[in-house]
């Protein structure tokens, strides 16, 4: 996961998503518990408690979601199909993407 930079893995099986893998599964199930990450299974280690949006999922209820959950990471599916995945950090890049956007259109308006 480190050399590819990813904090997140989808643990599927063929098409259908069983689980999701993330650093903070592997340091609190496998380094705080002392196992040996070369032995131990994914699949004793993921996450199968899934909570999952759809494409329509507006980006305030991802957020919403998230921080309830205290989650960083939702696969998204749509009508049953593994779509993507998407992270805390997409969704504020986003929301500041947006804020800018409208930034630049106020002082548009107020200086013209």
């Amino acid at each position: 996961m480190m050399d590819k930079n990813v904090s997140a893995l989808l643990v599927l099986r063929g098409r259908q998503l069983l689980g999701i893998f993330t650093e903070r599964d592997y340091a609190r199930k496998i380094i705080l518990q002392g196992r040996s990450s070369a032995v131990t299974p994914v699949g004793a280690v993921m996450s199968s408690r899934l909570i999952t949006v759809c494409r329509e999922t507006p980006v305030a209820t991802c957020m919403e979601i998230m921080t309830r959950e205290r989650i960083r990471h939702l696969p998204v599916l749509q009508e049953g199909r593994l779509e993507g995945i998407i992270s805390i950090g997409d969704l504020v890049k986003h929301v500041i993407e947006e804020q800018q956007h409208t930034i630049m259109q106020l002082e548009t308006y107020i200086s013209s």
